[in-house]
């Protein structure tokens, strides 16, 4: 028997498995590093969150972000009050109110609704979380909305809260 030479085998181009493994490998790249990004997003100092700002930021996107806006940015015209009275969601950056109150008061209106400590009659629409959140997590709650605020804003609110802290004996 002779050997004779194979007959040639067409050659197959590489390139649309080749283009098709890049592309995968740049979109697994890119949602590694938007989930990075997610998990250790940072705070208005250009700081990483800590484990209970992060858990805080879960449970604002959860319950709060879809009236103060997921960046804490409020509602439109927040300052003006609508017809019936009711005022739309404040920020709770540096342009809002929020850091205007010690940890007590703003633990208070987490828990108890907006019409904590405000006069008789106030036409507060923001519920209460009770029964929703523990007390603790109303603490990270109100730690992820202060990663939101300047360092101007985190002293004052630092110094108010001196005279009205967080309540004790949280569970």
């Amino acid at each position: 028997m002779t050997r004779g030479k194979q007959p040639a085998r067409p050659r197959q181009s590489r390139a649309p498995a080749r283009r098709f493994a890049a592309g995968a490998a740049v979109t697994v790249v890119l949602a590694v590093g938007a989930i990075w990004s997610w998990s250790s997003a940072d705070d208005a100092r250009g700081e990483p969150l800590t484990d209970v700002e992060a858990r805080g930021r879960q449970l604002y996107q959860a319950n709060c972000a879809a009236c103060h806006g997921t960046k804490g940015e409020g509602q439109a015209n927040w300052k003006s009050a609508r017809a019936d009275g009711t005022r739309p969601a404040p920020p709770h950056d540096p342009s809002g109110h929020t850091w205007h109150h010690p940890d007590a008061v703003l633990f208070g209106i987490v828990r108890a609704g907006g019409t904590y400590g405000a006069p008789p009659g106030y036409p507060a629409t923001m519920p209460g979380f009770r029964g929703a959140l523990t007390d603790v997590q109303i603490v990270e709650v109100l730690a992820y909305v202060k990663t939101m605020w300047g360092e101007r804003e985190r002293q004052y609110q630092s110094t108010m809260s001196q005279a009205g802290p967080f309540p004790s004996g949280l569970k």
